[in-house]
């Protein structure tokens, strides 16, 4: 098991609920009645904190969980130090911290953009675009998609413009992707060798990949995202700032994510 924030978020409700709600039980047993003035200084902030913890908790594994883009593998749909909120029961309910399915309800989709425990390391969470769904035949090869035999349409918008840390990115070409009807921007650079490939893709298994196509560790080199690694799907920036760029970014700020 992969100590995270989630089993210190839920150790502490169950500490400060275990204190609070002992002490009470102490005083019933007792025949004594609560009281703010003679309560310990320990089950004091077990109960100021108690209701905040579990309120964090229970968001942040049921509804949505924010994360911070520390990379340029999703340009130029997200950016370096965007701030986005992922929805938690998009993909089904899961228990916190051992990751468990109790409720199914959705299942992704191609374009879905996806946060995931990655396979070879799960205490790391990755951020990339569904291409393959389970049983779906993926080709990349001229940096062009196949999708189930079917070319993924791609139209050139030009050169791409990079700030702050994604300056170096200024250069590349800017396509326009469909991706079975999910319109999205991708970035790729002319001259530079990638990786070419014939895939399909497993049962209870998606294929991701990056946005920024020549500069994204993604399935292409390390294989199939497992269902049960899924956390959940991107759909929101909610904060953006550039340390490079020097500012916050609110041109970007409440950008529904496609």
């Amino acid at each position: 098991m992969d100590f995270d924030f989630s089993f210190y978020l839920l150790l502490a409700t169950v500490v400060t609920g275990i204190v609070w709600g002992g002490y009470l039980l102490i005083l019933k047993s007792q025949g004594q009645v609560f009281d703010e003035k003679n309560e310990p200084i320990l089950v004091e902030y077990a109960r100021s904190f108690f209701p905040i913890v579990l309120i964090v908790l229970m968001l942040r594994s049921f509804i949505a969980e924010p994360f911070r883009i520390p990379s340029g593998s999703m340009m130029p749909t997200l950016l370096v130090g965007d701030f986005i909120l992922v929805n938690k029961f998009t993909y089904g309910i899961r228990l916190p911290v051992i990751n468990k399915k109790i409720i199914e309800l959705n299942e992704p989709q191609r374009g879905d953009i996806v946060v995931f425990r990655f396979p070879k390391e799960p205490s790391i969470d990755y951020i990339k675009r569904v291409i393959g769904l389970p049983g779906d035949k993926v080709v990349y090869k001229n940096k062009e998609l196949t999708v189930n035999d079917q070319p993924v349409n791609q139209i050139s918008m030009g050169r791409y413009q990079g700030v702050g840390q994604g300056e170096d990115m200024t250069g590349a070409e800017e396509l326009l992707e469909n991706l079975t009807g999910i319109e999205h921007s991708i970035l790729i650079r002319n001259g530079i060798a990638s990786v070419e490939f014939s895939y399909v893709v497993p049962e209870g298994s998606y294929f991701v990949m990056g946005d920024n196509r020549d500069n994204s560790n993604d399935s292409r080199y390390w294989g199939y995202v497992p269902e049960a690694n899924l956390v959940g799907k991107a759909f929101l920036i909610w904060m953006s700032w550039d340390w490079q760029d020097k500012g916050v970014g609110f041109s970007r700020i409440g950008t529904i994510l496609k």
